[in-house]
Parts: structure tokens; C-alpha cells; sequence
């Protein structure tokens, strides 16, 4: 090798080894010479834009701290000194029961929120238990103006037809309480000689727990439960071991020393009282299943036997979430809508838009019910409705990273039930925007010319969960950005379970030494008031249908063509489809309004369920819950029909408050302001993979609002996050492709908050 070559390797050697020494330099900061750390991701909300009226945010929001309080001390003031505090109170009592939001007026609400004028006032609606009058009842009453109230008026009849007998009261903690005391310290220890061979008996039982069932009883009137009898496993679900004992309570009395057990089931057997039991068992007549005391570990418990490894999958705002909460109000580039919970049937959304134009005024659950079968008594009767023991006030706090992403906007719940102060529900909600993993829309080009173009589902959520007993439900409504809406729930936690024997594998699987996950059904109702383009609306059916037709170039043969069918249904009985019937694969609601293409503007209703049959309508209590009947029915919008159930139907199905085929009267749905009833369930038969607990896999239903030639085209076609490409362009070429800019844009460490956990209220 000449000098000359040696000189010029040398020299880029030289080059070389410095260029390394400066990028090394570079990557290390700090007198301590660690790695920079890229910076960390924005906070901020830069594409939310703030209300342009304040007091339009505040028209469907849950009563403050401030407003619950201003409206307890009214009512005290008013109903004098013999008001008891609810979480003290005897059925003999006068209480306040609960007080939330009373609603305005539609027409109030949208002159307010479309046309200016003042908003309507707002108010509370408070529920009173008038136990110590001398016809004991249940009274509603509107309490205003807040936050000053000034008046009160009793709504109860105008709203039922009558006072509200008072056996349809929902049962309140310190009725659970007294329960509780009468079974465990003055009627358990009657039957200690076989609790203490079958279920490690000790002292007043407290390793025992009773679980509630509902219906209360077999006629209108009745006050008597089913409980059933569960080792109080800690750290576990108490649900999984039954120990076969069942008890009936009569707790109609008003004085709590007259209740009394007027049947007895145990591992088989009925008994007319726990010392017949006793007795029974002490001459050897009662065959008596050993129940093992061991369930605080392996497959009962939550907690994984497995260490944490590498930290799962986060996604996070690179530039900031891109919406903002303000007050009840989520506001997005795309989306606006007033969220609330109700403390009896949960989760609702009102005046939701799209692009600033309304197309719901609401979205809410009204209703949750479960019905089991069993061959126990507290299996066999049991119908859960659950609005009467309160999905909003079963609302549980919700899990940073589990219930909700990690970085979600987490938002606290404040509600006056059953106490005389306020309690808050830290993160009762959560709102976030996710990528679905999945595009929205997408076509690659081979064909003639070469490109690609598509968009992300990025979708905007908010959450809510609430357990009530056993069960755990995931309550969602997503916002898509072509203008559709879904509502879901899924549904998880534990099973319920019945003491297995007999002919028990008719009614579910075995899933314990001793135990049978028990057979059920998982309904919801949700209303859903669209306003497609204005206030009157039509609904339409369409669907498909081959006929058979001569070929027209080769008339002697005959090929079968497939045309759609189009249907104007004109009436509330067309428009009610029953459960397990033929329902149209297109409805949807439409305007008279027409897109650019002459067609009429609507948003059609997509079921997406598999609800098991409808309790038969000969059973005295089904019109309870007749809202089952239907998966859809479409029914003209009234203020005197808020709701389609009612917290009273639980305890006097009998005899319902609210019997939803009173709004099927056979009225014009032509041109008016409507209502969509949606039904939405599945069955559940539990199974071995339901232990420790049911999972959201393949437990989830809801329905769609999509879009129906409301638009002239996909409006997501504008969306700021589309991705368009051609083959003769540079894909990794910023300028060309917003998703080539992601190493500079997003390039930052996502800013997470400590984690917290909203603790545990619920007794």
C-alpha cells in the first residue's frame, strides 16, 4: 500500500472515530453522563374550543355538592322535625330517600339551547319514605329553584295515578342491617349444632354472609325474601361458596321485632323453621354435605400467582388529549354531548351533536335485568331489576389502567342517597380517545393507478362501571368519526351461584365441589330520543328480497334478482318488534329533509344482540319488565313518559308502576318527535371458565346509530387524520403522510400521573 493510500485511510479513521465520539456525546447529558430523556408529551388541549354559553353546560349536569346540600336543608326545613336520616331510619321513619336532577322540559331545554331563551329552572326530584304517617307511602317532590330553593310541590300523583303504596319501597342498607342482626344473632343460633358439622359455625356466624334475591315475595303486598347463605371468604368471591342454606324472611312489618323466617331450604330440603331443621338433624334425619372452609385461594381468587414482567401495551396523547371536558360538557373537534348518571338507571348522555348538528337529544340505560333458574328457591325466583337497588349508586370508582386507559380523563360523581349529606364518587367516570386498532376505512390500489388511502378508527369514549353484588357492568358510549354512535355493555365479576344437588345440571354447570353456576339472562333497555334534522321524524324498514325474473337478453331463462324493499311504518304497533320475531335488517329514523342526492336524511338503529327469550307474558310478574317483549320499538316522544321501568317495579312486579306497553298505544309515529326503546342481552349459562370470574370477551351487546344518507358523502373523508399516498409520491415523506411525521411529533415520554384508586364506600 502506497503512503499516500495509508495516509487517506488514516485520515477517515481519524474522521470516523470523532464522528462516533460526538454522537455519543450527544446522546449523554448531565454531570452524571446519562442518556437525555426525549421531553414529555403536552398536556394541553389545543383543538377544543370553549362553550360560547356557560349556563348551556350546566342544563343536564348532576346536582352539586352545593345544590344536594341547599336542597336536604330545604326539605328539612319543610317536613319538619320528624325526619330521620336514611342511614338510621326504621321502616317506621320518615326519610328523604334520595335527591338528584329533575330534568327540564324538552321544549324548555331546546328554546334554550337553539333559540336564546332564558333556561328553564332547574331543579330536584326527591324522594321521601313516609313511614310514620298513619297511611304510610312513597312521595315525590320537585324541589326549586337551585341553587336557592324556594318551593316544593308533590308530583307523586300526577306522575302514578296515586300515592305510591308503600311496600314498593326500594329496601334500604339499614333494612339489610336489621336483617342481618335478626338472622345472624337471633335466629342462626337455633340451628348451631348442624352449622357447626356443616359450615365451621362460629360465634353469631359471622364466618357466614346472606346475599339478597328479589322478586320479595309471590303477590302484591308481600314483603318476604329469599337469602341466601355464603362462607364469607375475604379477599375473594363469597359468591362461589354457598353452603346450601336458604332462608325466607317476612320483613312487611314496620317494627323490625315482628320479622320472622317462614321457610327454610337446606341442600335439598324445605323446613318450616330453623329449630325443626335443628331438631331433624339431632335425631339423624337431615343428610348433611360437608361444605370445606377453603376457598381463600387458587382458582377463587383475583390475585395472578404470576410476578409482572414487562409493562403492557399504554397508549398515550403525543400532542395532548384532543378534547376537553368542561363542567358535564365533552367537547371535541368532532363531538359535543352533556353527560350525567342517574343514581337508579346509570349512565345517560344528552344534546349530542356531530359537527355542531344535534342528532340525539338523549342516549340513557333505563334498565338492567338478570332472570336466573335454579333448583333452590333463591335460584328459581330470582328476577334482578336492578334500577330499584341503583346502578348509578353501585357506580364503583374506576381503575386507572384497567377500567380505563392509563392516561384517561378520570371525572368524580357527587350524590345525595340514602344519607342527609352528599357523598362523592371519586373517577365514577372516564372519557378518553383510543385507536381501535383497526382502520375505519381503507383501499390499496393495484389496479389501473397505484395509491393508498385510509383513516384510523379513532374512536372518543366515555365509561362508567357499576357492581352490584356479584356482577360487574362496563357501560360505554363510543363515538366514531364518520357520525356513528355505539352504545354497549359488557358484563363480568363473579357468577352467582346455588349449593349443587339433585337435578342441578338442568339449570347450569357445575363449577365447584359443591357448587352450580346458575342459569341466566342478561337484558338492557336504553331510550334513545334521535332528532334526525329537526324534531319530526319518520321511521322507515328496509330490507331485501329476490325475485324471480326472465333474463332479459335470454328471456327464456330466469335468474333470481335481488331488490330492496322499502317500507313507511306509520304506527307505534308497526314499529314494536317483538323479541325472538322477524325484525328488519335496515330501520333507521328519518327527516324530511333530503341529502344532496334526493334521499331522505336518517341514522339507522343496529342491533347487535342475542338476548335470550322473554319471560312468558302469563307470568304475574312479567309486565314488570314488559319492555323485554321487544328488541325494538319506536314510540312518540312524552314528558309523561320519562322512563320505561321504575326503581318501584322490583319489590310489587305484581303490580307494576310502569308497565312499558302502556306506550305501545297504536299512535302516529308520521312526522313527529320520537323515541327508539332498544333491548340489548345474551344468555349465560356459567361454565368452568367463568371461575374466578366472567370475562368481557363475548359478554359484550349494544346497538349502532349510523348514519343513513344523513350525509352527502363519508364525512370522515375531511378527518385531519386521514393517510392518502400515491405510488409516485415519497410515503416517508412528511408533507405526503401525516403518520411519516411520528418520529418528530411524537417523539416525547407520555406525562403519567401517579396511580390512585378511588378507595371503597359501598357497605
Amino acid at each position: 500500500m502506497s503512503q499516500k493510500a495509508t495516509l487517506v485511510l488514516l485520515a477517515l479513521a481519524v474522521i470516523t472515530i470523532f464522528a462516533l465520539v460526538c454522537v455519543l456525546l450527544a446522546g449523554r447529558s448531565g454531570d452524571g453522563g446519562e442518556p437525555s430523556l426525549p421531553p414529555r408529551c403536552s398536556s394541553e388541549s389545543p383543538s377544543a374550543q370553549p362553550l360560547t354559553q356557560a349556563d348551556q353546560n350546566q342544563l343536564f349536569a348532576d346536582l352539586s355538592r352545593e345544590e344536594l346540600t341547599a336542597v336536604m336543608s330545604f326539605l328539612t326545613q319543610q317536613l319538619g322535625p320528624g325526619l330521620v336520616d336514611a342511614a338510621q331510619a326504621r321502616p317506621s321513619d320518615n326519610c328523604v330517600f334520595s335527591v338528584e336532577l329533575q330534568l327540564p322540559p324538552k321544549e324548555a331545554a331546546l328554546a334554550h339551547l337553539d333559540r336564546g331563551s332564558p333556561p328553564p329552572a332547574r331543579e330536584a326530584l326527591a324522594i321521601i319514605l313516609f313511614g310514620g304517617q298513619a297511611q304510610p307511602n312513597v312521595s315525590e317532590l320537585v324541589v326549586g329553584p337551585l341553587p336557592h330553593p324556594s318551593y316544593m310541590r308533590d308530583v307523586t300523583v300526577e306522575r302514578h295515578g296515586g300515592p305510591l303504596p308503600y311496600h314498593r319501597r326500594p329496601v334500604l342498607a339499614k333494612e339489610y342491617l336489621d336483617i342481618d342482626q335478626m338472622i345472624f344473632d337471633r335466629e342462626l343460633p337455633q340451628v348451631a349444632t348442624l352449622l357447626h358439622k356443616c359450615c365451621f359455625y362460629k360465634h353469631r356466624g359471622r364466618n357466614l354472609v346472606k346475599l339478597t334475591t328479589s322478586p320479595r315475595g309471590l303477590q302484591s303486598g308481600d314483603r318476604a325474601t329469599w337469602f341466601g347463605l355464603y362462607y364469607n371468604i375475604s379477599g375473594a368471591g363469597i359468591y362461589l361458596h354457598p353452603v346450601g342454606l336458604e332462608l325466607l324472611v317476612d320483613h312487611k312489618a314496620l317494627d323490625p321485632a315482628q320479622w320472622t323466617i317462614r321457610k327454610v331450604f337446606y341442600q335439598g330440603r324445605y323446613y318450616e323453621s330453623l329449630a325443626q331443621l335443628e331438631d331433624k338433624f339431632k335425631v339423624g334425619l337431615v343428610n348433611v354435605t360437608l361444605i370445606p372452609d377453603n376457598g381463600t385461594g387458587g382458582s377463587w381468587s383475583l390475585k395472578s400467582q404470576v410476578f409482572p414482567n414487562q409493562a403492557p401495551p399504554l397508549q398515550f396523547y403525543p400532542q395532548g388529549p384532543r378534547f376537553r371536558v368542561q363542567g358535564s360538557r365533552v367537547v371535541s373537534s368532532l363531538w359535543t354531548f352533556s353527560f350525567g348518571l342517574r343514581a337508579f338507571s346509570g349512565p345517560r348522555i344528552f344534546d349530542i351533536r356531530f359537527q355542531g348538528e344535534r342528532l340525539a337529544y338523549e342516549i340513557s340505560l333505563q334498565e338492567a335485568l338478570t332472570i336466573y333458574g335454579g333448583n333452590s328457591p333463591a335460584a328459581m325466583q330470582t328476577r334482578y331489576i336492578d334500577s330499584s337497588f341503583g346502578m348509578g349508586k353501585y357506580s364503583t370508582p374506576l381503575t386507572r389502567g384497567v377500567d380505563c386507559p392509563y392516561v384517561a380523563t378520570y371525572l368524580d360523581w357527587h350524590f345525595l342517597l340514602e344519607s342527609q349529606t352528599p357523598k362523592t364518587l371519586r373517577d365514577a367516570f372516564c372519557v378518553f380517545e383510543q385507536n381501535q386498532g383497526l382502520p375505519l376505512r381503507r383501499h390499496h390500489s393495484d389496479f389501473h393507478s397505484h395509491y393508498f388511502g385510509g383513516l384510523a378508527d379513532t374512536v372518543l369514549i366515555i365509561r362508567a362501571v357499576f357492581t352490584l353484588l356479584n356482577y360487574d357492568y362496563v357501560w360505554d358510549m363510543v363515538f366514531h368519526p364518520n357520525g356513528a354512535i355505539e352504545v354497549r355493555f359488557h358484563a363480568t365479576g363473579y357468577i352467582s351461584s346455588a349449593f349443587f344437588f339433585g337435578a342441578a345440571q338442568k339449570y347450569g354447570n357445575k363449577v365447584g365441589e359443591h357448587t352450580l353456576g346458575t342459569v341466566h339472562t342478561h337484558s338492557a333497555h336504553f331510550k334513545v330520543d334521535l332528532d334526525i334534522a329537526g324534531l319530526k321524524n319518520w321511521v322507515w324498514a328496509e330490507d331485501m328480497a329476490f325475485v324471480p325474473t326472465p333474463v332479459p337478453w335470454n328471456p327464456q331463462h330466469q335468474l333470481q334478482k335481488l331488490k330492496v324493499t322499502r317500507k313507511l311504518l306509520e304506527t307505534e304497533e308497526q314499529a314494536a318488534f317483538p323479541l325472538g320475531g322477524v325484525t328488519p335488517r335496515y330501520l333507521y329514523l328519518a327527516s324530511n329533509h333530503s341529502n344532496k342526492w334526493g334521499h331522505l336524511r336518517g341514522y339507522r338503529i343496529q342491533m347487535l344482540s342475542f338476548a335470550g327469550e322473554p319471560l312468558p307474558q302469563n307470568s304475574s310478574m312479567e309486565r314488570a319488565f314488559s319492555w323485554g317483549r321487544y328488541q325494538l320499538a319506536v314510540t312518540q316522544r312524552k314528558e309523561e313518559e320519562p322512563s320505561s321501568t321504575s326503581i318501584y317495579n322490583q319489590n310489587d312486579p305484581w303490580t307494576p308502576t310502569v308497565d312499558f306497553t302502556d306506550f305501545i298505544n297504536n299512535e302516529t309515529i308520521a312526522g313527529e318527535d320520537l323515541v327508539a326503546w332498544v333491548t340489548a342481552g345474551f344468555l349465560h349459562i356459567p361454565h368452568a371458565e367463568d371461575i374466578p370470574n366472567t370475562v368481557t370477551v363475548g359478554n359484550g351487546v349494544g346497538f349502532f346509530l349510523r348514519p343513513y344518507n344523513f350525509f352527502d358523502e363519508d364525512p370522515s373523508i375531511n378527518s385531519a387524520d386521514a393517510v392518502y399516498f400515491r405510488g409516485d409520491q415519497d410515503s416517508g415523506a412528511c408533507e405526503v403522510n401525516p403518520l411519516a411525521c411520528l418520529p418528530q411529533t411524537a417523539a416525547c415520554v407520555p406525562d403519567l400521573p401517579a396511580f390512585s384508586h378511588g378507595g371503597f364506600s359501598h357497605n
